[in-house]
């Protein structure tokens, strides 16, 4: 087995993008600095007071905070990928859609993590406990992750990877994300580093 060390140039780079705390920003980074496999690059942001910036800090990981003027009528995002020679984009709690220069630029090489089993639960507005609370609403046995690919809808992109929990009759929304938030840690950098291997 050869090791990749982190001054390796051939690693792959990897771009996150997200809204708030992180929580995966962190997971993901840490997964990628202890496999060596490749390395998160950068971090982008909508939101200046997002506290995956502190995250990303701690791990000396530039980032960028814009606004949406700027992501959706300038190329300023998309020529920063390019300039930082990304290789996979992962949106970690991303509210927004990802606009097309950037969709055209990165086919197949953008993903998503939604904490449901698409296609059910998905689409504008579908995000955090609001998911968890229709799903319990609607008295399902299941619910879980999906590992999608992004296109020009919410959560609309083809389906990568699931993984199923089971919901039982004391589950509230919010022991219901905490499930669905072990599943995320467990399996979205995996999944990750298995679509880096195909590019």
């Amino acid at each position: 087995m050869v090791y990749k060390s982190q001054n390796n140039f051939n690693m792959k780079k990897i771009a996150i993008f997200a809204s708030g705390s992180g929580t995966n920003a962190q997971n993901i980074i840490e997964f990628f600095n202890k496999s060596g496999s490749a390395r998160v690059q950068i971090i982008l942001t909508n939101n200046f007071k997002a506290y995956v910036l502190e995250r990303a800090y701690k791990f000396n990981i530039s980032t960028r905070i814009f606004d949406r003027y700027e992501f959706y009528q300038t190329d300023n995002i998309l020529s920063i990928l390019q300039k930082n020679q990304i290789d996979l984009i992962i949106l970690a709690g991303f509210l927004w859609l990802v606009p097309s220069n950037i969709l055209n630029m990165f086919p197949g090489r953008i993903i998503n993590v939604h904490p449901a089993l698409l296609p059910k639960y998905g689409g504008k507005g579908m995000y955090g406990n609001r998911v968890h609370q229709e799903v319990i609403a609607n008295h399902e046995m299941y619910s879980g992750i999906t590992i999608h690919y992004v296109n020009e809808s919410y959560d609309e992109g083809d389906i990568v990877f699931q993984e199923k929990c089971l919901i039982t009759t004391d589950d509230t929304a919010e022991t219901l994300a905490s499930k669905v938030h072990e599943l995320e840690y467990k399996f979205f950098p995996v999944v990750i580093e298995e679509i880096l291997k195909k590019l």
